[in-house]
């Protein structure tokens, strides 16, 4: 299996170039976790998993971190985006295993893993920001069957990576219950 994360980058790189400075410290739905520390994070991510699709990883993980933003996040992470959407359309990317952050798997489980992040933080920073935010729907369904197959073979993980699930009703869009499986309120706001 392996994923377009074209549509979503773009759509997270759009909400980047909404996020105004007076909103940096504002909170988002993870908590501890400002503006400014979610845009790190994405800094971050977007370099760890494009490594992790050419098979050339690095030590420690993506932080998330206010005071380690770079200056030039407005620039870089549009960029990085687009160079993580291109590391991930090689057919090589999600073929073997490979590595990011310190956890090994299947490749093509990485490639999801990758799109989790982008689909779900950019949500992060977009309700946090106070813009519109659109979910592939091809991305979420694939999250969402990855993080439920996760979440039933590695609960105690599953929990450490996310926190406690967030009900939300059965007939929920497939995007907000991946949101709720990933501990989030999908109707939260700042």
């Amino acid at each position: 299996m392996s994923l377009d994360l074209t549509r979503q980058a773009a759509e997270v790189a759009r909400v980047v170039a909404g996020v105004r400075d007076d909103q940096l410290t504002d909170p988002t739905p993870c908590a501890g976790t400002p503006v400014a520390a979610m845009l790190d994070h994405l800094v971050g991510l977007t370099v760890a998993f494009r490594l992790g699709a050419e098979k050339s990883p690095v030590a420690g993980g993506p932080s998330a971190d206010a005071d380690h933003l770079p200056a030039d996040w407005r620039e870089r992470l549009p960029a990085q985006l687009d160079a993580l959407v291109a590391a991930w359309a090689q057919p090589s990317a999600w073929e073997g295993t490979t590595e990011v952050g310190g956890v090994q798997m299947p490749a093509a489980a990485m490639g999801v893993v990758a799109a989790n992040e982008v689909l779900v933080h950019g949500w992060d920073l977009a309700v946090a920001t106070g813009q519109r935010y659109e979910a592939d729907p091809v991305t979420a369904e694939a999250c969402l069957e990855f993080g439920t197959g996760f979440a039933a073979g590695a609960p105690e993980a599953r929990d450490a990576i996310y926190g406690p699930v967030v009900p939300v009703p059965p007939d929920a869009s497939v995007f907000d219950r991946l949101l709720g499986q990933t501990g989030r309120d999908p109707s939260w706001r700042p």
